[in-house]
Order: C-alpha cells, then structure tokens, then sequence
C-alpha cells in the first residue's frame, strides 16, 4: 500500500480516502464523516488504533514537556473532544492554558462537555475554525499540537505554515499520526486487520461503516515520514525530527520555530 501514499509535494487537498474528488471538496465530506462519529470518536481511536493510541499520546504529552506556569500557552488543533488538551493541562499542573481548535462542531461539544465534567473549564477555550486559516495573531502560542488530524486537513501545507506563524519564536510544533509501518510481517497483519476489521467494528460501534473506510484509507494516503517531515521544514521549521511508535503505525513529528 505504500505506493499509494502522497508524496512531500502534496495530494491529499483532492484525496478523499482513496476517492480523488475536487479541491474544494474534500472538506465537506471531512466534516460529514466526524460529525457521523463525534460521540464514539474515542472508542474509534481505540479500535483504530488497537488500544495503542492512549500510550502514543502520553508519549506525545511526554516529548512536549509543557511548562508548569500559568503563562504557558498551547494550541491544540483538531482536537475538538480535548483528549490531548487535557492530558497537557494535568502534565502543566492545571496551571497551562489550552485553546481547543476544531473545524466540526460536534466534535468541540463532546469536548466542551467532557472539560465541564473534569472541571478543567478555566483551562481550556473551544474555538471552531479551520486549521487552515487560524483566527489568531502571529507569535501567541508556545506550542502547538495535533494528534491524529493533519491527514483530514485538505491543504496540508497551508496548514503548517500557519502553526508556524501563530507559534512564538521557541515555540515547539507536534503531530501525532498514523503513518508507514516499517516491519515486514506488522504491515501485513495491521493491512489486514484495517481493511478487514476496522469498517466493520465501526459499523458495529456506530451503525455506519463509509465513516472508518474512508479513515483506514486515508492513513494510505497520507505521506511517510521521511516525506512529512520534508513538508514540517518546508513550512520553515528547524530541528525536525520523528520518532515511531509501534514499528511505525503511528509516528510523532517534532519541529521547532527558531
């Protein structure tokens, strides 16, 4: 399935899953599938990812190592249920403030309920916008994260750019996702399971498989990451790094803004 990835120069603006659709387009039927799965979207990840994705994103929370200090700002985007954010605002010592960005606002209500719940309310701020064009000025946060959502943005490049452009100059960009297994037998197994397994645990779960085929199939699409990482230093980005997780299923990107 490699071959049918994107490669560093784009792709992804017209591919929907492994349907090419119009520029443009691509954002809609986007936004169809999560307002489809908003309520079960962390039971998705479970499945999706096989359980690992809560390790993964300690291990994300972990690299970023957010300051104890109430002047600590982050960036979470498409992170509209808070899974992330909340895992920062506790490592921070309830101390750090998270704005929550999600361009589907079924997906900020799930988070918005789930922050009231916590009682993590004073700590967060959930804005529906798109990644794309940001609502806020140049130089406001110390870091900014997204876990599992830059394969569902259709230009990812615009959208690097402007984390690069809201972050303060030091500030640290993150993303979590779904990426090329790099051993043999695993991407077998973690073909066979996703194409297999996934929609029909999705159908089970929400009634509706379209939702999880178009998502196993845009993880196929989204570039590896030696590519990735070549459109993190392309948006102007320094020190760009990544590490695997779990033989490459998913990877963490790492980048600075010097």
């Amino acid at each position: 399935m490699a071959d049918s990835r994107t490669s560093a120069d784009g792709g992804m603006e017209t591919s929907y899953g492994f349907r090419e659709v119009a520029d443009g387009e691509k954002q809609g039927l986007v936004n169809e599938v999560f307002h489809k799965v908003a309520k079960r979207y962390d039971v998705m990840n479970d499945v999706m990812s096989m359980g690992m994705h809560r390790a993964w994103k300690d291990a994300m929370v972990a690299a970023l190592n957010p300051r104890k200090d109430p002047t600590y700002k982050l960036l979470d985007v498409a992170g509209g249920t808070g899974d992330i954010a909340f895992r920062i605002v506790e490592a921070s010592n309830r101390l750090a403030h998270a704005t929550v960005l999600d361009i589907n606002g079924s997906m900020l209500a799930v988070g918005a309920e789930r922050a009231e719940k916590k009682k993590l309310s004073d700590n967060l701020t959930f804005v529906e916008a798109n990644a794309e064009k940001l609502p806020f000025e140049p130089n406001s946060f110390d870091a900014y994260t997204i876990a599992f959502g830059i394969r569902n943005v259709p230009h990812i490049d615009v959208a690097l750019k402007e984390a690069y452009r809201v972050l303060k100059r030091g500030g640290r960009l993150l993303v979590l996702e779904f990426s090329e297994v790099d051993l043999p037998l695993l991407d077998r197994v973690y073909d066979a399971w996703s194409f297999n397994a996934i929609p029909k645990f999705g159908k089970a779960i929400t009634g509706d498989a379209e939702p999880y085929q178009y998502l196993v199939e845009s993880i196929r699409k989204f570039p590896n990451q030696q590519n990735f990482a070549a459109m993190i230093r392309e948006a102007g980005f320094s020190r760009v790094t990544f590490t695997n997780y779990t033989g490459g299923i998913a990877a963490l990107h790492s980048g600075w803004k010097l």
